[in-house]
C-alpha cells in the first residue's frame, strides 16, 4: 500500500477510535525516520491528554492495526498530545481558540494593515471568517490571513 493510502487510512482508524472515546486528531504524520516508519498520532481532548490517555489510545489503535494488518513496512506508532504550543488544523480549531495568542507562517509575503509585508504574524487571534483568519498583532496592527494561504499555525505560550 502506497504511503498516503497509509496515512489516510491510518487517519480515518485513528480519528474512529478517537470519537468514540471522546478525543480527536489534532494531527498525524506517516513518514520515514532512519530504515523504519514512524506513524506519529497527536491527540486531545477538553482538558487535555494525560499520559494515560496516551498509553491507553496506543495500545487500542496498535491492536486494530495489528488485526486489519494493511501496514506493509516496518513501523514505530507514538501517540502523544499536541503540546502548549498546539498546531491549528482546522477552522474548528481557530474557532476554539480566540483570544489566545498564536503565530501563523504563510506560504508568501503578505501585508499587515499599514502594508508591512511578512510571513510570520504573531498576536492575538481574533477570529475567522469566510476562510480568513483575523489576529490583533504584538506591534498593534491588525493582519487579516486567507487559511490557503498558511504554512504552520501554532498557540504560543503565555508567559
Amino acid at each position: 500500500m502506497a504511503k498516503v493510502d497509509v496515512a489516510t487510512r491510518l487517519g480515518e482508524i485513528a480519528e474512529r477510535l478517537l470519537s468514540s472515546l471522546g478525543m480527536e486528531m489534532v494531527d498525524l504524520e506517516y513518514k520515514r525516520e532512519g530504515r523504519d516508519m514512524v506513524a506519529r498520532l497527536f491527540i486531545d481532548k477538553e482538558g487535555g491528554v494525560s499520559l494515560d490517555d496516551c498509553a491507553a489510545v496506543s495500545r487500542e489503535l496498535s491492536d486494530i492495526l495489528d488485526a486489519e494488518d494493511f501496514i506493509s513496512d516496518n513501523y514505530t506508532l507514538e501517540v502523544s498530545s499536541p503540546g502548549v504550543c498546539r498546531p491549528l488544523k482546522k477552522v474548528a480549531d481557530y474557532e476554539r481558540y480566540v483570544g489566545r495568542l498564536v503565530k501563523v507562517k504563510t506560504y508568501e509575503l503578505l501585508p499587515d494593515e499599514d502594508g508591512n509585508k511578512r510571513k510570520t504574524f504573531l498576536g492575538e487571534l481574533k477570529g475567522i471568517s469566510e476562510g480568513v483568519i483575523s489576529i490583533a498583532l504584538k506591534e498593534g496592527q491588525h493582519a487579516s490571513i486567507p487559511l490557503d494561504k498558511v504554512a504552520k499555525a501554532n498557540l504560543e505560550f503565555e508567559f
